[in-house]
């Protein structure tokens, strides 16, 4: 996904996709823009705290145990900010109902992020309890939509709420395998129930908005991991290259998607025929990824920035490199959901990135943050050359290249 798939030229000023302009036609009317309320922003505040939570317990176990550990608990947490941010889109919220619920709902967020340190100790029944009750009052709150129950949020309710809760009773091996059985059950919930989702009209610009939002809090904690491991050390030379470089490697991060890849997923949503299915695909399962990326990302800063000089181990060279590689690789998969076409350039860099990880496990921290970062800094720079070049047709060929910008692309 890239600039080329972000809105075409003009799309700014006009909901109506390129296949409508061609026929002459222009799409149903749509209802007036809606806006992310003050109180979802402050429930966005709780995971904040709730992503520092999981790149703390991703920070002490770095193996694939510890990854898979790591994941079962976020996507609780993530499918928590889901189910409220879906519920936000397909209602009016700024009432003081909704914002009560919302800030109940951000209460059981607290709950579940204080619980995850020791979600494989003594905490797992509470960070189990914080999500069952998370998810009753989401349906509270949707009570009055007829047939709520047989849904996502039902499953949230009969199924996975419970199946968490059980789980924080049981021993570390069977918990994480029932825990595991509850976010797949979570997961799949729009997939099982996607003829049933087929009449929820969601709103084109609140649901891109808001899970860019997420997106940006995710990579807020990779300037967490940057500053807080350089705070604590002595700010040599090698410090102050080791932070110039993650910040670029984060910087970069961002670039790929806000400059790029943000108008694109909302383009998507005004143009798609089924926007049930552009919601579940490239927001709700992908960012999942990109934001499981970034927290991987944020942990192998906090283990590279803290002492440049000392080679790294196979764990941190798989968390920031495979972190980089698997948002790369996103990209390719919803530029594929939404324009089917292929992102060549992120897949190749994302490639790169991939191959270097056997060779960069000897380097010194310092030199493989350099080597990452001249990576991203090379895809922006070839992307922005190939939109430049797109973006800047003749008058005559001026149709052609929004074409171009909406279904072939750089990426």
């Amino acid at each position: 996904m890239s600039t080329t798939g972000e809105l075409p030229v003009g799309a700014e000023e006009s909901p109506v996709g390129p296949g409508e302009r061609a026929a002459g036609r222009r799409p149903a009317e749509e209802p007036a823009e809606k806006r992310v309320t003050w109180a979802e922003l402050y429930f966005d505040l709780i995971f904040v705290f709730a992503i520092t939570q999981v790149s703390g317990l991703l920070h002490h176990h770095h193996d694939w145990a510890g990854v898979v550990q790591a994941l079962v608990v976020f996507v609780p947490v993530y499918w928590c900010w889901v189910g409220t941010t879906v519920q936000a889109n397909i209602r009016d919220v700024d009432t003081a109902r909704d914002r009560l619920g919302i800030l109940a709902v951000g209460l059981t967020g607290l709950v579940m992020a204080l619980a995850v340190p020791g979600a494989y100790g003594n905490r797992g029944v509470l960070l189990g309890a914080g999500y069952w009750a998370a998810r009753v009052v989401l349906l509270l709150l949707l009570v009055r939509v007829p047939g709520v129950w047989r849904g996502p949020y039902g499953v949230g309710v009969l199924v996975s709420g419970p199946l968490l809760v059980v789980g924080g009773l049981l021993p570390e091996g069977t918990r994480v395998w029932l825990w595991a059985l509850a976010a797949l059950c979570d997961l799949s919930g729009p997939v099982v129930f996607r003829s049933k989702l087929a009449a929820v009209s969601y709103h084109p610009a609140h649901m891109p908005e808001r899970f860019a939002l997420f997106l940006l809090v995710a990579l807020g904690e990779s300037i967490v991991g940057i500053g807080a491991s350089a705070a604590a050390v002595r700010l040599d030379a090698a410090e102050l290259v080791a932070v110039t470089a993650a910040f670029t490697i984060s910087a970069g991060l961002w670039w790929q998607y806000f400059v790029y890849a943000a108008d694109a997923m909302r383009h998507a949503v005004v143009v798609a025929d089924s926007r049930r299915d552009v919601v579940r695909r490239v927001f709700q399962y992908g960012h999942l990824a990109l934001a499981a990326a970034v927290i991987a990302v944020a942990v192998g800063f906090g283990e590279t920035v803290a002492d440049p000089r000392a080679a790294l181990g196979a764990g941190s060279v798989g968390l920031l490199y495979g972190g980089c590689g698997l948002y790369l690789l996103t990209f390719g998969y919803t530029r594929w959901m939404m324009f089917r076409s292929v992102a060549t350039t992120r897949i190749v860099a994302a490639g790169v990135v991939l191959a270097l990880v056997p060779v960069v496990v000897r380097w010194p921290a310092l030199a493989a943050l350099v080597a990452l970062a001249v990576v991203l800094v090379a895809l922006n720079v070839v992307e922005h050359l190939r939109v430049t070049r797109a973006a800047a047709p003749s008058s005559e060929s001026a149709g052609e290249a929004v074409g171009d910008r909406v279904v072939g692309g750089p990426v």
